[in-house]
């Protein structure tokens, strides 16, 4: 077995993993916060205490990562994925007669609605959380170049973070309010300072970053 310490656990990531955090350039070019100096934190860390666990000055979290991503472009992503695995939802409900509103009727089948709402949490939570403790990205966010990362050491986030990240963010859209909860968590991050963080990235500790292109 491999002795490296799985992402998210709290552990520094080991040189050869390909997400961790990477040493700033000489003279502080390429701050994620672009022409803005970092933010004090007063201990260290946005959840209390230095991030890296030493006892020295103000460590910015965000040195050594890649840029925050837009919350534009992270918008555009969310779409990609509700779409795709919507279509899934939408396949898997018309195959097994799974349907929200029984057409011989005026009334809404509830026991159909809750089992449609059912699988879309299902499907979502898992297509989110295989695909961010795998490479950080879902689809939406490899096409547009993009992925999420822990804020205290920029790797991948674990099984349980990314777990708790799209719970947060699934099972509200699928059980009672798609539209408004969608909006309101993933739109957090337009106002959210200095992390740019949704509402279920502070839930999971994480960010998203920009890979380039």
């Amino acid at each position: 077995m491999s002795s490296e310490p799985p992402p998210g656990s709290g552990q520094q990531p080991p040189e050869d993993d390909p997400f961790r955090k990477q040493p700033p350039p000489p003279g502080g070019s390429g701050s994620p916060y672009g022409d803005q100096p970092p933010p004090p934190y007063g201990g260290g860390g946005p959840y209390g205490g230095d991030p890296y666990g030493g006892g020295g000055p103000p460590t910015d979290p965000l040195a050594g990562m890649p840029p925050l991503a837009a919350s534009g472009k992270r918008t555009l992503a969310r779409i990609i994925d509700m779409i795709l695995v919507g279509v899934v939802v939408w396949l898997l409900t018309w195959g097994f007669g799974v349907t929200e509103l029984d057409t011989d009727t005026d009334k809404v089948e509830y026991s159909n609605s809750l089992a449609q709402s059912a699988i879309a949490a299902v499907l979502y939570i898992a297509y989110d959380t295989y695909l961010t403790v795998r490479t950080g990205q879902t689809l939406g966010k490899r096409l547009l170049n993009m992925r999420v990362a822990n804020l205290d050491n920029g790797a991948s986030p674990s099984v349980q973070s990314s777990l708790i990240r799209a719970a947060v963010l699934w099972i509200p859209f699928a059980f009672c309010c798609a539209c408004i909860w969608t909006a309101i968590s993933g739109g957090w991050s337009y106002f959210d300072r200095p992390y740019k963080q949704g509402l279920h990235d502070k839930a999971a500790k994480t960010v998203v970053v920009s890979t380039g292109g």
